[in-house]
């Protein structure tokens, strides 16, 4: 293996997403204190501010989650199983502290049976509200002071304002970078792969916020000047889903003739697309931004207006996505037992359909294993609307 140096930043971006338990064990080993976070709902910024490296929580699409068949039912969804898995496993023995937040039934489960049987030293549930009105801003910044206090108790120091500022102005910039390589794919034909922004997303989430940008820069320097380009294919893809942290569906998809050019999954633009506020009181700020600026199914927006007016305020920025990448079609990848993933289906699709862009809907585990029959599915997408 080439060392760090001696590597470009699209290689260094593929030995972290290979080896992203390996990478955390060598931070850890250099006397970095790492909090492990489920979901889009952790605010980040207060880790960072603690001087703590947040480190997104992925799970193994490659392998079955045996482990954890033991203590969660089958029933349970397959990210968290997955996810579980490893913890169980040892892999992420590495962690100084997991967060967790109240994203829905199946990760509030997850959290409970992790801290019995997995007994990470510090261990932290955000309750995060599932509804948007004045009370739940109020909640949710609440419910911040007291994380950042749990914080604070962690690392027996007080956290100033000036470092949670200096926190948001870090992540900001992180998110503003993820933007400019998300611009990159809006070309005909893009400039990145869809296997190649996964592989980046997960290795940029797998690093302190500062290596992070770091990296980001590089490697948006290195797609900007490279020789070789991307295939056109007729189909410009959109996918959406929950986690889908391996690249191995983005390559299927790929693979059979066409561009995955943006997303709405929880490690790409819902989780990176907008930025916290920063003026004003920043615990405020980042109780709106994590409330009201994740878009996730997990939240129940105010019903307003007309049918159309509502499904304009649930689905709309998906709309936006797809019109401003110029998708030709939009692939669903939900994982069975995701139920707030799965009650938007029938909505989204009829919307995204009534708009005019062809949609298929894929209900799997989150697993490799059923790619070769999902193959036949996706090429017949692909010529339908090719």
């Amino acid at each position: 293996m080439k060392k760090t140096g001696e590597m470009t930043g699209l290689q260094l971006t593929e030995d972290i997403y290979d080896n992203r338990i390996k990478n955390g064990k060598e931070l850890k080993e250099k006397g970095t204190k790492i909090i492990g976070y489920l979901c889009c709902h952790v605010p980040v910024e207060l880790i960072t501010a603690a001087d703590l490296v947040p480190y997104r929580i992925c799970g193994d699409m490659k392998r079955p989650p045996l482990s954890a068949d033991e203590y969660l039912e089958t029933i349970t969804c397959s990210f968290a199983r997955s996810a579980f898995d490893l913890a169980i496993r040892g892999d992420f023995d590495f962690l100084d502290g997991i967060v967790i937040p109240h994203t829905c039934d199946n990760i509030v489960k997850l959290y409970d049976v992790w801290c019995f049987h997995v007994k990470t030293p510090y261990q932290y549930f955000v309750n995060v509200p599932h509804v948007l009105n004045p009370g739940a801003i109020e909640f949710m910044e609440a419910e911040l002071n007291q994380f950042l206090h749990s914080l604070e108790h962690l690392i027996g120091r007080r956290i100033g304002e000036d470092s949670i500022r200096d926190a948001i102005t870090l992540h900001n910039e992180n998110r503003l970078l993820i933007r400019n390589l998300y611009e990159l794919r809006k070309s005909e034909p893009p400039l990145l792969s869809g296997v190649e922004a996964t592989k980046i997303l997960v290795a940029s989430m797998s690093l302190p916020v500062v290596e992070s940008s770091a990296l980001l820069r590089q490697v948006i320097g290195e797609i900007k000047t490279r020789e070789k380009k991307l295939d056109k294919h007729p189909n410009r893809i959109m996918i959406h889903g929950i986690q889908l942290d391996d690249a191995g569906f983005m390559k299927l998809v790929e693979g059979l003739g066409a561009n995955v050019v943006v997303d709405d999954i929880c490690i790409g633009t819902r989780h990176f697309w907008n930025d916290v506020e920063e003026d004003g009181n920043p615990i405020k700020a980042l109780a709106i931004r994590y409330l009201e600026k994740v878009y996730c199914p997990r939240t129940l927006r105010p019903r307003t207006g007309t049918r159309a007016e509502e499904m304009e305020d649930r689905f709309g920025h998906i709309l936006k996505f797809a019109k401003d990448f110029n998708v030709t079609g939009i692939i669903f990848y939900i994982v069975k037992y995701c139920d707030i993933m799965g009650f938007d289906v029938p909505d989204l699709k009829n919307y995204l359909e009534d708009a005019g862009f062809p949609v298929l809907n894929i209900e799997d585990e989150y697993s490799t294993r059923g790619f070769a029959r999902l193959e036949t599915r996706v090429q017949a997408f692909l010529e339908m609307i090719g």
